[in-house]
């Protein structure tokens, strides 16, 4: 079982940023992908950036590549999100996820991941 809380959410101007992290529970932590993904009012759970277990290898959505960062520490059991010239469109509650089947890959879909958090919302104002 792994318990996964988000901190770093809060309001931040269009071209801001901000940084998310994630702290993991659980001795297994290095041996699962981490993602995060976000979901707006009214919309779908949505794939914003993923990380394999050993951090080899990093996805994300088309939406902020060139803006964000994801990022693991596994000695501390910690994954990252760096947010930068943050957009209004941005505006979501975050959450983070562990697949602990990913085998060294990355999913990209909110059904193959096994733990949640209980999400930090990031809003952007115009």
């Amino acid at each position: 079982q792994v318990q996964l809380v988000e901190s770093g959410g809060g309001l931040v101007q269009t071209g801001g940023s901000l940084r998310l992290s994630c702290a993991a529970s659980g001795r297994t932590f290095a041996n699962y992908a981490m993602a995060w993904f976000r979901q707006a009012p009214g919309k779908d759970r949505d794939f914003v950036a993923g990380i394999n277990w050993g951090g080899a290898r990093t996805y994300y959505a088309d939406s902020v590549k060139g803006r964000f960062t994801i990022s693991r520490n596994n000695a501390k059991n910690t994954v990252s999100l760096q947010m930068n010239s943050l957009k209004p469109e941005d505006t979501a509650v975050y959450y983070c996820a562990a697949d602990r089947t990913a085998w060294g890959n990355v999913a990209l879909m909110s059904d193959d991941y096994d733990y949640w958090g209980q999400g930090t919302q990031v809003t952007v104002s115009s």
